[in-house]
């Protein structure tokens, strides 16, 4: 890694994905003035699209894991599984990928510049994109090598070893997104009610 990736948390102290749990005071100024039980009864065709674009990532997320975790307590077969998440994780990522390109290059920079006290915070949003997509590309290699080791012949140990590097890229990355999509709401949502 390089040493001024956004990644690198020496340059947001306090705003690593894997140790936040929410966002510190000095950005929850906005939050405070709109809070999260607040949002669906104010209209607005933007944070309501927002909210369910956030909402279909985590039911995909709920939904790959829940196929993982009948795959790991034996509920379903190799194969089975391998012919269920090949479709849905490819559609999943394509959407992931697809909406965080439109926040980095559009999104981000016009909120970074409406909302100048909250720049730290888009910072770490990015470099969760960062880390989110380093985290991807180590669910793709390892789903990769769980379908390979499908079609050997006697790997079943192989194919095992490979579903549970795969669920255990997945776990981490789906967590992380999670965690980054609940902060990214309260960063944005109300940035988008305050300026209407």
């Amino acid at each position: 890694m390089k040493a001024s990736s956004l990644t690198d948390t020496r340059y947001l102290p306090g705003l690593d994905i894997d140790k936040r749990t929410g966002w510190p005071d000095e950005l929850r100024v906005l939050l405070d003035k709109f809070p999260r039980d607040t949002w669906r009864s104010r209209p607005s065709p933007v944070t309501e699209f927002w909210l369910d674009k956030h909402d279909w990532f985590r039911h995909q997320c709920s939904a790959l894991k829940s196929a993982g975790d009948d795959y790991r307590e034996g509920r379903s077969d190799a194969m089975v599984f391998a012919s269920w998440l090949a479709p849905r994780l490819q559609n999943f990522l394509a959407h992931l990928h697809g909406h965080h390109q439109i926040e980095d290059h559009h999104y981000f920079p016009a909120f970074r510049a409406a909302e100048e006290r909250l720049a730290p915070g888009f910072d770490a949003l990015a470099a969760d994109h960062e880390l989110l997509h380093e985290g991807i590309s180590d669910v793709v290699a390892s789903v990769n090598a769980f379908f390979e080791s499908l079609r050997k012949e006697n790997a079943a140990d192989a194919t095992r070893h490979a579903a549970d590097r795969y669920l255990a890229c997945s776990e981490t990355t789906f967590r992380r997104l999670l965690r980054h999509l609940s902060d990214e709401e309260d960063l944005i949502i109300p940035v988008m009610l305050d300026r209407g």
